[in-house]
């Protein structure tokens, strides 16, 4: 059993190269998409909806839930961004259960991306709450001293999110592997059982990481705007 998958080369002409990672990865979202287009071409707001559409307008209303009891704020400028992160994540977890696919987020270089993906992210929704300005000026408050540090705390939290998902990912098929040149019958299908636990359990662990990251960043202008009203109040009282 491959435990590096970026070395599990299918096709190769030249410097391109075809591995397990991309086509893996690329197998996940034409599946994702394939799946949606299904469910969602005969939508109806009726009572006698498909079985299709009723589990995945409850797993819309449970991610919905989920980002609404962590930020406390209305789900739809969350929603897309988040539950496609969650459901990529997912399958690309328990993808590794079929004979012969392997999960896309045991490589380094796909946990990478989806850390990247927050890494833009953050900025982009603290920009479209807070404006350009304000969001610039919460690097260099209280004092521009804490500019390094405020980058540094970026840079670090978006590498722990990709070491994160790829070690237990990683870790998870190593164990698998090990049970099943040990004892090829019992214990490497409990193991796959456990696996899918913790797929599950990891991809809801960076789902809500990444919103608390984005969602922190829209709050700027929030305390922002909840400083400026004190120190109004405070100059009134003072008049």
């Amino acid at each position: 059993m491959e435990i590096d998958i970026d070395q599990i080369i299918y096709w190769e002409w030249g410097f391109l190269k075809l591995n397990a990672t991309l086509l893996f990865s690329w197998m996940v979202m034409l599946f994702m998409v394939g799946i949606s287009m299904v469910i969602t071409r005969n939508l109806t707001s009726k009572t006698g909806m498909s079985r299709g559409q009723a589990l995945l307008e409850s797993l819309v209303v449970l991610i919905e839930d989920q980002i609404e009891e962590a930020t406390g704020e209305k789900a739809e400028k969350y929603l897309p961004f988040i539950s496609t992160l969650f459901l990529f994540i997912v399958v690309s977890n328990t993808i590794s259960v079929i004979p012969g696919f392997h999960a896309p987020t045991a490589s380094l270089s796909t946990t990478a991306a989806l850390a990247l993906c927050v890494f833009v992210a953050v900025p982009v929704f603290g920009i479209t709450t807070a404006g350009l300005k304000n969001y610039l000026r919460y690097y260099i408050e209280p004092t521009p001293l804490m500019l390094p540090f405020n980058i540094i705390g970026e840079l670090s939290r978006t590498l722990a999110l990709a070491i994160r998902l790829f070690g237990n990912i990683m870790s998870g098929s190593l164990i698998v592997a090990i049970l099943l040149s040990l004892t090829p019958l019992f214990f490497p299908v409990v193991m796959q059982a456990f696996g899918l636990l913790i797929g599950v359990i990891q991809a809801y662990v960076f789902a809500i990481l990444a919103l608390v990251y984005v969602a922190s960043a829209g709050r700027i202008r929030k305390h922002k705007n909840q400083s400026e009203s004190n120190n109004n109040y405070s100059n009134h009282q003072t008049t």
